[in-house]
């Protein structure tokens, strides 16, 4: 899925209301277990992704990369956000197949 195919499944995701955004919001959604993967930027901190790897390790919650800048997500969501939860299996399954998935370990 080429990167204007995964915006538009992210746009349509956010009309839904299924997608959460930011740090805290999606740390909070990982913990309650209502979301079924986040997405980080491509030029996420390695703070924040440790940070972000470390939530979704201990929830079990798959981690992956949108192989897209921050910047890039913003234009398509309206503002820039680094990490998104998405809150819908469907969405997240059509997406999953062309992200590219983040290995972390469980400690």
């Amino acid at each position: 899925m080429p990167k204007a195919s995964i915006k538009g499944s992210l746009t349509v995701c956010m009309r839904a209301g299924r997608l959460r955004l930011g740090m805290d919001e999606v740390k909070s959604a990982v913990r309650q277990k209502t979301v079924y993967g986040v997405i980080t930027a491509s030029d996420i901190s390695k703070k924040s992704l440790k940070e972000i790897a470390y939530c979704c390790g201990r929830e079990d919650v798959p981690l992956y990369s949108a192989q897209m800048t921050a910047d890039e997500i913003g234009a398509a969501l309206g503002k820039v956000y680094a990490v998104i939860g998405v809150a819908d299996r469907g969405f997240m399954g059509s997406m999953e197949k062309s992200l590219e998935k983040i290995n972390y370990s469980k400690e």
